[in-house]
């Protein structure tokens, strides 16, 4: 008879009643966690020193890697493997100051039974905020209990009754008292049966969203099982990015060239230098049009409503960034895309819909957003952006929390004040694209907004909609606050209506948020209950935020 040795299971001891475990999941890209260490090196600092004062003592969970520079969690193995040695029932901080894979610690999270504390720095430097606010929405569909709190120096009334909180029972509460959920019968018929209308007309006829390799980024968050949204009739393409590589060598370099002359036709300024590892090229551009060109041909020959393409890990190695791309498709005015065999002109005068890094939440809410602004004679064009950062500022004119919105390089040139004749492409990152490309960097005009961000919780779609609008600051304070963040990337800088800084923070499930204008205030509204209507209709559970 054969005899089978059990596997030995080790059991990590019990930290004392005063110390706390921290962790740090860091990007995948080594490049990035290399320069963005110092940065995460400060927050622990303060961070420890702020519970040394509520005496309570940090401990790291891992070491500092000589060998790689940095102390982050880099992969979803080893945070499996640093969190075998984490006893499951003790307090537990994940420290975030910059742009982090969740995955590399959800399965850790996912069986932790102590208290859990989200803690970032409120800063614009690296994309810390981003990281925290994708964490807490994968741990939010995860069903994972977590407390979260933010600050600027650690020391402010805010944090250290918020921690205090934590400390004594294991909970933060933050105010959401600005959320309501939405009535349906309080909007007036016509909205409520045009909502219902789209919402029904689409469960008939049915969309796909071309998805390119799904999840890549570790957003758990951003992945949306098909039963969820395949009954409101959406279902997904799942394309491989390998397909989008092999249909960009199909595309000619005439092509390509017919794309950027159209940009430079419509005065994009592009800054150009000779050095390709740090330097934007006119290849990097031209490479950049045939991906546009790709993409375009793909979504047609799959029949999408809209697509996603995620350029991280593979893609990263083996061509120029996708934002310009991105930003091209989500836009009404963009170069013609003509069917290779046929000639005839796809998806003419109309945007395909982008949802950047292939966030199936904001891809939900971008095709409602495009079938009810189209339904009611608006200009559907539309994008995510990264809530990024944010301060009050007082002039004059304005004396309120201006957020920062702001992502890679991929806004539609219809959201910039000048259009794309404003508008310029720089050099992405080196850090995070390696192979360059250029971004499409404007600022965002001035005008009414309706924001959103579909999120799932408890196994169910919900939605959170609100208003605000998007304002001009000085030119100086554009300045300085483009150099607190990512310089190649656009802005936006934006006032959301009936809630402050922390109430956002509290309610956000997302890293991302979406924008789409209006004309005026009072279409906003109505455009907003209509989006709200059809939501509903397709069983999405809605909640309106500030109003």
């Amino acid at each position: 008879m054969n005899k089978y040795v059990n596997p030995e299971v080790f059991s990590p001891l019990p930290v004392n009643d005063n110390e706390i475990m921290l962790v740090a999941s860091g990007d995948l890209r080594q490049s990035a966690n290399k320069e963005c260490w110092p940065v995460q090196r400060e927050l622990e600092t303060k961070i420890s020193e702020a519970f040394r004062n509520e005496g309570f003592h940090t401990i790291r969970a891992h070491k500092f890697d000589q060998n790689e520079g940095h102390g982050f969690i880099s992969s979803q193995r080893m945070g499996m493997d640093v969190f075998k040695n984490i006893h499951p029932e003790s307090r537990l901080i994940v420290a975030v100051a910059v742009w982090q894979y969740s995955h590399h610690v959800l399965a850790g999270l996912s069986d932790h039974k102590g208290p859990i504390l989200t803690i970032g720095n409120w800063s614009g430097q690296w994309p810390g905020l981003v990281g925290l606010l994708n964490l807490n929405a994968c741990l939010v569909k995860k069903g994972i209990p977590y407390s979260t709190i933010w600050s600027k120096d650690f020391t402010d009334e805010f944090f250290v009754n918020g921690i205090r909180e934590w400390l004594t029972n294991g909970t933060i509460t933050h105010d959401c008292s600005h959320v309501h959920d939405f009535c349906i019968k309080k909007l007036p018929n016509y909205d409520r049966k045009l909502g219902e209308a789209l919402a029904q007309h689409l469960r008939k006829e049915k969309a796909i969203l071309g998805v390119f390799d799904e999840g890549c980024m570790g957003m758990d968050n951003a992945i949306i099982e098909d039963n969820l949204i395949n009954s409101m009739g959406i279902f997904k393409e799942r394309l491989s990015q390998s397909a989008l590589i092999a249909s960009m060598n199909l595309v000619s370099d005439q092509e390509a060239f017919a794309v950027f002359d159209w940009l430079k036709r419509r005065r994009v300024t592009f800054i150009f230098g000779s050095d390709p590892e740090t330097e934007l090229t006119r290849e990097q551009v031209l490479a950049q049009c045939k991906m546009y060109i790709a993409a375009t041909r793909i979504s047609h020959d799959f029949g999408c409503a809209a697509i996603g393409i995620q350029y991280q890990q593979g893609l990263k190695d083996m061509t120029p960034a996708s934002d310009l791309a991105e930003g091209l498709l989500n836009n009404n005015d963009r170069p013609p895309v003509y069917h290779k065999v046929t000639g005839e002109e796809l998806y003419s005068k109309q945007a395909l819909p982008h949802f950047n890094e292939v966030d199936e939440g904001a891809a939900v809410d971008m095709l409602v957003t495009n079938r009810v602004w189209r339904a009611i004679g608006l200009s559907p064009v539309t994008t995510l952006h990264d809530v990024r950062w944010g301060e009050y500022y007082e002039n004059e004119d304005i004396s309120d929390f201006v957020w920062l919105f702001q992502i890679s390089g991929a806004a539609p040139a219809d959201h910039f004040r000048g259009g794309y004749s404003s508008a310029r492409s720089e050099r992405q990152p080196p850090m995070y694209f390696p192979l360059g490309g250029g971004t499409l960097k404007g600022v965002g005009k001035p005008g009414e907004i309706v924001w959103s961000r579909v999120f799932i919780q408890d196994n169910v779609l919900h939605a959170d909609l609100g208003r605000g609008k998007v304002i001009l600051l000085p030119k100086g304070e554009t300045q300085r606050r483009w150099n607190c963040v990512t310089t190649q990337w656009p802005i936006v800088n934006a006032i959301l209506y009936g809630l402050n800084r922390d109430q956002f923070m509290a309610r956000h499930k997302a890293n991302h948020i979406n924008i789409v204008y209006a004309p005026n205030a009072k279409l906003a509204d109505t455009a907003l209950g209509i989006k709200a209507a059809m939501m509903h209709e397709m069983g999405i559970v809605v909640h309106l935020c500030g109003i």
